[in-house]
């Protein structure tokens, strides 16, 4: 994946995270450039989340593990950013919302470039 990619992938990450900062109570950003900082800890706590426990506990995983510990690090992100606050009831329901939103605008993880991504995999 190149530079330009994760920065695309970050941009919409952060214009997500302000959307759902307007929608959400319990749940504020103060600017696009915190929104973008809270996009890159959520993606690196996510990654060690992964790291540590394997992809069946990612953020990134589909279920209710996934939807519970993508809450946990949308709330911990809050101590690493400043500007970026969040209730756990907010957490709760910005990973429901952000789980809605990525059915519409999927962004890969490293979990799929690691296993191939078959969009970009060419044939021998």
């Amino acid at each position: 994946m190149t530079i330009m990619r994760h920065l695309v992938r970050f941009v919409v990450a952060a214009v997500v995270l302000m959307f759902v900062g307007f929608l959400v109570p319990g749940f504020s950003v103060n600017s696009f450039w915190t929104a973008f900082l809270a996009a890159v800890v959520i993606a690196l706590l996510g990654w060690v989340v992964e790291a540590m426990f394997g992809d069946r506990i990612s953020p990134y995983n589909r279920g209710i593990i996934g939807f519970l510990v993508s809450a946990v690090v949308i709330y911990l992100t809050q101590f690493i950013v400043s500007g970026f606050e969040v209730t756990v009831i907010g957490a709760l329901l910005a990973s429901l919302v952000i789980g809605i939103i990525d059915l519409f605008i999927p962004i890969k993880t490293h979990m799929d470039m690691r296993n191939g991504d078959a969009g970009n995999k060419q044939e021998t």
